[in-house]
């Protein structure tokens, strides 16, 4: 038998491996939890309290996982869901701590596999992303290809969805990284690396008036209809700040999360658009003039996100250091050992971060 203790709580890890919790939290209560019936709560609550969906998703019954949670929560003498009938309503107040607890047990066991693995075989798993479309189709195809390279037998597996979304799958461990540049830090779970910093450039087709001005203002981007992002996808705000700071109101007249989809209806004559710099190729785009916007609004910084307490394994410093070659894994290791976010950005003010 092997003894953890976890928040002050000891666990007894019997054999199979984590079969079952013995917690004592205080002297003469000991309450024995399978580290299955975690598992259930946890899953059932992020498929929408669906015990169907959530037996399909792990092979399994879906009557053993309601009775694998009604015997939890006898166990425990609280109810972790309630009930109209034979159908979950919404997580109790109680519940929804013990879901959290369950989540970082269940990650703390996933350390620990991923620990053991690393030591078997370094160079076999699996890395998960989650990002947004601009940083999947323009900032992570070259890293992707060297990475596959360097770990042919580590499996990638990447998530799209709004910086929200991104965070959101990160901090509930559900993903290894989030790639994106808003909203990670609406989640202090997260350790954010600063990549790199990055502008705008406005996308105008070849016979379209602004093609041949430069530079060019705010005041005449705001005299015509706009195309651009979807406010809170990459670095949107800043736009948006740009425009309040000088008196503006911008006329956008469509918003879209994809840059190619921004260009098409660019190319159609809904508006002039507004993009990452990355997202603009002069060999695919040959019919779109793209002018310099960086005079216009301030940078944003690309981050990647990982949960603090998270194992990260060899392949995955060396992920990281593909993508920002400066975040080398000392770097990397020193900001999962800060103690707050201030000591995090404290690490990386004197670093000159590259511009793409």
């Amino acid at each position: 038998m092997t003894y953890l203790y976890y928040k002050g709580i000891l666990l007894d890890i019997f054999i199979p491996w984590a079969y079952k919790w013995i917690i004592s939290s205080s002297p003469g209560i000991v309450i024995a939890v399978k580290l299955q019936q975690l598992r259930y709560i946890w899953e059932v609550a992020h498929h929408d309290l669906n015990v169907s969906a959530t037996a399909q998703s792990l092979f399994t019954s879906q009557p053993g996982i309601s009775k694998q949670i009604r015997l939890l929560e006898d166990e425990l003498g609280v109810e972790i869901f309630a009930r109209s009938g034979k159908h979950l309503t919404h997580v109790t107040p109680a519940g929804k701590t013990i879901i959290e607890q369950a989540g970082e047990i269940l990650r703390k066991v996933d350390s620990i596999k991923h620990a053991a693995h690393e030591f078997r075989d370094e160079k076999t798993g699996s890395l998960t992303i989650a990002t947004t479309h601009t940083q999947a189709r323009y900032a992570l195809p070259k890293v992707i290809s060297s990475f596959i390279g360097q770990y042919p037998d580590v499996s990638l597996h990447m998530h799209q969805g709004s910086p929200i979304q991104i965070a959101e799958l990160a901090a509930n461990g559900e993903v290894d990284f989030a790639i994106a540049t808003e909203g990670l830090e609406l989640f202090g779970d997260l350790v954010m690396l600063p990549c790199y910093n990055w502008n705008r450039s406005i996308v105008v087709p070849r016979n379209h008036p602004l093609a041949a001005k430069t530079p060019v203002s705010l005041k005449d981007v705001a005299a015509h209809p706009i195309v651009t992002y979807v406010f809170g996808f990459t670095g949107r705000s800043k736009l948006d700040e740009a425009f309040q700071k000088e008196g503006l109101e911008p006329r956008v007249v469509f918003t879209a999360t994809d840059a190619d989809v921004i260009k098409t209806y660019v190319r159609l004559g809904l508006g002039i658009g507004i993009i990452a710099d990355m997202a603009h190729d002069i060999r695919e785009d040959p019919d779109l003039v793209a002018l310099d916007a960086s005079h216009l609004f301030a940078p944003s910084t690309t981050m990647i996100g990982c949960r603090r307490g998270t194992f990260l394994r060899g392949f995955m410093y060396d992920f990281i250091e593909l993508f920002a070659p400066h975040l080398t894994r000392e770097l990397v290791q020193r900001a999962f050992e800060a103690q707050s976010r201030h000591e995090v950005d404290k690490l990386f003010g004197d670093i000159e971060l590259p511009v793409h």
